[in-house]
């Protein structure tokens, strides 16, 4: 990030001073002031590319601050950051409502301070491998480079939204890396595509569930009669596992979906779309700022000459994927496998790379890997799509993440 101009305004001096100190390390120049009303004389005469500003001032406390500059229309390019030691929801969605870009609670250590100032400034959404292969984890030597989890993908916003999409084996690696990290007051939402195993069942070790005051809404595909909370709560019977629903220290709600439309924080547009796999599977559609990404895991797309083959189907998903900056989808097979595998609900190298032709996505990534493949065979599957790609004159970019793999959009 280039160096910015940032004013901090806070009535706590010393806490206003250490941030300003790691801020001014990085390169960047602060000045500090803990009069909130001196503050929106300062912003007029002296605008700064970033304001940081606590919510709990007297005189003109920080929500009300952040009106005033919104209403300014010099100051309409000016970020604002929330930094407060209230880390309620409602806080930090009452912030954003009044305008501010981004909300840090006063609680984050000190030394990732400007990494999360980065994010909200830059306004990027950061995208995050977990688990990228299908069905089993293979862990082992072949499995070294790409990692051999199951299916768990995180998109996280300046705001500090994050999405979670599905609970494989890779949701254990994110619980592992969120406890390290120290975060409190944890919302996430859980967007699970279809409810087989390999994409629900590490969900019991995802050790934020059990924290009082996280918070996690898991929203997914009904099955008929039966709900999202039936199909979890089914997995986590006793007779399976031992620990149940009841178990769960932070606050959990479930949602049923189906093929429908949805806003978050009012600028996260979600869509779903049925999948062409066995019982009810979605894909997913993020679309924020004019930017988006396509999570459509498990997805067969057959080949022209198949009875089963449906034009409409290939045509809907298609638009509902057009355009996108990134399209994660299953790549299980190589063409001649799947011909063996026909109506197992996964899709080949050609296919896949037809689609994101088509669609005239920006970035294709293979995804959901079958458990037979290890690093070397990934290799050569992300090569056949390169050249299947070549083949069609196509721009669009080909990667196959591996975990711990992190794109910002």
């Amino acid at each position: 990030m280039q160096p910015l101009t940032i004013l901090i305004v806070d009535d706590d001096a010393e806490t206003a001073e250490m941030r300003a100190l790691v801020l001014g390390t990085a390169g960047h120049r602060v000045e500090t002031l803990t009069s909130s009303v001196k503050a929106v004389e300062q912003l007029e005469r002296n605008p700064p590319d970033l304001l940081i500003v606590d919510i709990m001032m007297p005189e003109l406390d920080g929500l009300e601050l952040i009106k005033r500059v919104r209403r300014n229309p010099r100051l309409k390019d000016l970020k604002i950051i929330v930094m407060s030691a209230k880390a309620y929801e409602f806080d930090r969605k009452r912030a954003m409502e009044m305008g501010a870009d981004g909300f840090i609670p006063k609680s984050i250590k000190i030394e990732l301070l400007e990494e999360q100032i980065t994010k909200i400034v830059e306004d990027k959404m950061t995208l995050s491998y977990w688990g990228v292969h299908g069905t089993l984890p293979v862990p082992g030597a072949g499995t070294l480079r790409y990692g051999g989890n199951t299916s768990c993908v995180t998109l996280e916003f300046a705001s500090g939204r994050m999405l979670i999409f599905d609970a494989g084996t890779g949701i254990k690696a994110l619980s592992n890396h969120l406890m390290k990290l120290g975060r409190t007051r944890l919302e996430a939402k859980i967007l699970i595509s279809h409810p087989h195993w390999d994409h629900i069942n590490a969900l019991p070790f995802f050790a934020p569930m059990f924290i009082p005051g996280n918070e996690f809404e898991i929203l997914g595909a009904t099955h008929g009669d039966k709900s999202m909370r039936e199909m979890i709560a089914a997995q986590m019977d006793d007779v399976y596992f031992p620990i149940t629903l009841k178990e769960f220290g932070a606050r959990v709600f479930f949602r049923d979906l189906r093929q429908e439309k949805f806003v978050i924080d009012d600028t996260i547009q979600i869509e779903t779309l049925l999948l062409s796999h066995p019982g009810y599977c979605l894909g997913y559609r993020v679309n924020f700022k004019g930017r988006s990404i396509c999570y459509v895991t498990d997805n067969e797309l057959y080949f022209d000459d198949d009875p089963s083959y449906n034009p409409k189907y290939v045509a809907d998903l298609t638009r509902f994927v057009s355009g996108t900056d990134i399209l994660i989808t299953d790549c299980t097979y190589f063409d001649a496998e799947y011909r063996t595998k026909v109506n197992w609900g996964h899709s080949c190298v050609s296919r896949v790379a037809e689609l994101a032709q088509t669609a005239q996505v920006k970035s294709l990534h293979l995804f959901h890997h079958d458990p037979d493949h290890d690093d070397d065979t990934i290799d050569r599957k992300l090569e056949a799509a390169k050249t299947a790609l070549g083949a069609m004159n196509s721009s669009v970019d080909c990667v196959a993440p591996a975990e711990g793999a992190i794109f910002r959009i």
